[in-house]
Parts: structure tokens; sequence; C-alpha cells
């Protein structure tokens, strides 16, 4: 069962990326309060990439995120060598992975484009799909873990993750992660989870800020097709969350 979508609001992009951030934090130390664990999906992109850098200078995240006690993993990673400036894993560790103490076994990084996968999505995208499925609580038919919150940029043509609008990859019912080809804009090649790994998070939020997205956000609220529009066709378990600022917001009708 999928979770209604709310619709959150902000001023501009920097307000978007500051509260988010302190929800992101009352929800991560939520969890640990209640499990000892937590667990996010990160997205990269502009949005991402701000809300990351807001985590490094909340004082609140630091005091209230055991981070130790944190696993992190990506919803898609560009197919690049390790340490590219474009992967999203090094745009992370820059913003802010670098600056907390994560435990590392708990850092669950997509594979780069060299070393034991050279060249080989497919592979790739298998390895990460078997770090998953270990990863998952109990169950042996549950393939994924129940991410506490799964974070998603929304791209200007409604691309989540790399599932790009009428895409092969979104009509994935069985792998949780694949490796992507010929997506539209560069690089190519990439990794993604899949719709069925997606929704399997408790709370997906999605987070889109400016002007270049405001057609985005109302195609994919109206209602469209998720091949048309993919980031209508995500949601979580109990919450599906849309943050925006007032830009990526414009085209919404009056609420």
């Amino acid at each position: 069962m999928s979770a209604a979508r709310e619709v959150v609001t902000h001023p501009d992009k920097d307000a978007l990326a500051l509260a988010t951030a302190e929800r992101l934090v009352t929800r991560l130390a939520d969890a640990q309060a209640a499990r000892g664990t937590a667990s996010v999906v990160l997205t990269g992109g502009r949005n991402g990439n701000a809300l990351l850098a807001a985590l490094a200078d909340s004082p609140r995240a630091q005091e209230r995120i055991d981070w130790p006690r944190l696993d992190v993993w990506w919803g898609d990673e560009r197919f690049l060598p390790e340490g590219d400036p474009e992967r999203n894993h090094t745009q992370a560790r820059e913003a802010l992975l670098d600056a907390v103490e994560l435990d590392p076994a708990r850092v669950h990084v997509m594979p780069p484009s060299d070393g034991r996968y050279a060249g080989d999505a497919e592979a790739a995208a298998e390895a990460y799909a078997t770090e998953l499925a270990a990863a998952a609580e109990g169950d042996p038919t549950v393939r994924v873990p129940a991410f506490d919150v799964l974070l998603l940029g929304v791209g200007p043509d409604t691309h989540v993750a790399s599932l790009f609008p009428e895409h092969p990859a979104l009509r994935e019912t069985e792998r949780t992660v694949v490796g992507v080809h010929g997506a539209p804009k560069p690089p190519p090649t990439r990794l993604s989870l899949t719709l069925p790994a997606i929704r399997a998070a408790e709370e997906v939020w999605l987070l889109a800020a400016g002007e270049d997205k405001a057609d985005a956000v109302a195609l994919a609220l109206s209602g469209p097709g998720e091949l048309q529009a993919p980031a209508a066709a995500v949601h979580g378990r109990s919450r599906t969350l849309w943050l925006l600022d007032e830009a990526a917001a414009s085209r919404l009708p009056a609420r």
C-alpha cells in the first residue's frame, strides 16, 4: 500500500535545503532511538548535494545523529571511475561524508566503472542488488532493506534516480538494481534502483527547486502514467513527501 502524497513548499532553495536537513535529522534520530540504527538513501544533483551541505553545517545533525550507526545507500550512480568528480559518491563525500564519523562498512557505494566490474554495468548492478539483499532483515524473500528515508531529486524531464521517461529501466518489475544504458543526459551509462526497490522504502522524499523544475513537478503531480513521468510512479510505504521551493511549485494549482 502506498502513502498519499504530501506537498510542502518553502520560500527558496536555501530554505528548502535547511528545512529538509532538519526534517531528516529528526527522522533518522527517531529511527535510531527506536531501533538503534537508521538508513538513508542519498540522491545526487544540486538539491541532493545542497541538503548534504546543510547537514554538514547543522550542529543539531552532529548532536542527534549517531553517525556510526547510520547505513548510507545510493539511489543511482554515474558509471564512471572511482573518484570521478561527476560520481554521486564523490560529491557526497565532499559535501558531507568525509566530515562525519561513519562506519565504512555501513557506507554502501555503487560500484565504479573501473576495478572489479570494469565496463560491465550489469555485473555492477547485480553486485549492488546482492548487497541490498544481504542487508534486508529477516524474510529471505525481501530483497531490499526497509529504508527509513529514500531521497530523490526530480529532473526537469521528471526523471528520478536514473529512471528516465519512456526508458526500458522503468519497466523493470523483478530486479532491484539495473544498469541503465543510453541515458538521455550524460553520462549515458548509469546504475539505478528500480521502482520496486524505491517503493520498498518507508518514506520517499522528492526534492525539487528552481523554475526549471516547475513543469516537471506540475506534470508529475497531475496523475500521468509512470512511463511518461517517472516521478509520478514513486512512493513510500508509509509516506510520500514532495519538498519544493516556491519556484518549483509555481505551476501547481492553487491549494
